[in-house]
């Protein structure tokens, strides 16, 4: 057999192998742009506006869909469709930093009970603060406060994300947006650095001086008891769905 006529093995599937990987990239490629499209439209969206909205040809879009239907990630109501329990489920498995949902629950929420503001917790990811805990106050419906939104970090929590290890509250006067004013404090953990940011928004007028001094005490109980770790008490299995 001469070397024209020679089998070539194991080439073909070698690059069988290698397309099978590239779409099945592609194909979570493209269902995670349309959660992602889905999460930016805020409730429901037909296929065509998000087929647009992520880049995503209509019928491929149609097909990804359906499938995230299957398994729960996303829900259908006629022709719309919005994000799913299933993918809710397991985004709240998510813990940025051990213990810190836990134990910012009450500082939160006290923190909103004894001010009246807005009240977020954020953490940094790559260019933006993502909100792990929040509890809406005065400025609702004017600035939403929800678990997971992604701001940009010129905010006062932004500032308290990336600033420097020992610093105070973080001001901003309407410095973002009009009729709007926060304080921002960072929170740190065990060894120092510093982990999340604690904001509070309120209506431009409000005293500042008052509100940086609430959020203060709170992120630093917030640091106090990631450091100290927080008890908690583990929910039998039987009383969890499968």
């Amino acid at each position: 057999m001469d070397e024209g006529t020679r089998p070539r093995t194991g080439t073909p599937e070698r690059t069988d192998t290698a397309d099978r990987t590239g779409r099945g990239r592609g194909v979570l490629e493209g269902a995670f742009a349309l959660l992602d499209a889905l999460r930016r439209c805020g409730e429901e969206a037909g296929v065509t506006e998000l087929a647009l909205a992520c880049g995503v040809p209509k019928g491929s879009a149609h097909r990804l869909l359906d499938q995230l239907v299957t398994v729960g990630a996303v829900e259908r109501r006629g022709s719309r469709y919005r994000v799913g329990p299933e993918l809710y489920r397991l985004g709240q498995a998510w813990e940025p930093h051990p213990g810190l949902r836990l134990a910012a629950r009450l500082p939160v929420q006290r923190l909103r009970a004894t001010t009246g503001a807005s009240v977020v917790l954020a953490v940094l990811r790559e260019d933006q603060a993502i909100v792990v805990a929040s509890a809406p106050g005065e400025l609702e419906p004017l600035v939403p406060v929800r678990d997971g939104t992604a701001f940009r970090l010129d905010t006062a929590a932004g500032h308290a994300l990336r600033g420097p290890l020992r610093g105070g509250p973080v001001l901003d006067r309407e410095d973002v947006m009009d009729g709007v004013c926060c304080a921002a404090f960072p929170v740190r953990g065990r060894d120092g650095r510093t982990v999340a940011a604690l904001a509070a928004m309120v209506p431009a007028g409000r005293r500042l001086d008052a509100l940086a001094a609430s959020v203060a005490d709170a992120g630093a109980a917030l640091g106090r008891a990631l450091t100290r770790g927080v008890p908690h008490r583990a929910i039998p299995a039987a009383a969890l769905a499968p």
